[in-house]
């Protein structure tokens, strides 16, 4: 999978996407750092990468369709910010994308589970 890491996402969670076999780019490694969001949304979708970040603004759907993207994740480390949360959300996604796949979906993944608005889904 094509994966593009936001800049809140640790550089420990990213060798752990990567040693799982995926392709990922980062916003700081393509100099997006402190980008508008919309512009980190739009680099998705030119380069057809599922977007990783615990930006809760990513999941606000009318901003953000995920039908026009490879897909967004949005992660929810369900206590206050550690590598270890964030390394937890990053293997329950991992988990959960090796038995579907996101395209033009959104993932919000929480501790113990990972909800899904499709495509079809209405505001």
């Amino acid at each position: 999978m094509k994966i593009k890491a936001d800049e809140n996402i640790s550089s420990a969670g990213i060798t752990l996407l990567r040693q799982s076999g995926h392709d990922v780019a980062t916003v700081h490694e393509e100099g997006l750092s402190g980008s508008d969001d919309s512009k980190i949304f739009q680099a998705c979708v030119r380069e057809r990468r599922v977007l990783i970040t615990l930006d809760r603004d990513f999941g606000h759907v009318p901003r953000f369709p995920p039908a026009q993207s490879a897909g967004i994740v949005v992660l929810e480390l369900g206590g206050p910010e550690s590598l270890d949360l964030l390394h937890d959300r990053l293997r329950d996604f991992l988990v959960v994308a090796s038995k579907r796949t996101i395209e033009g979906e959104l993932w919000i993944v929480e501790p113990g589970r990972v909800r899904v608005r499709l495509e079809r889904d209405k505001d």
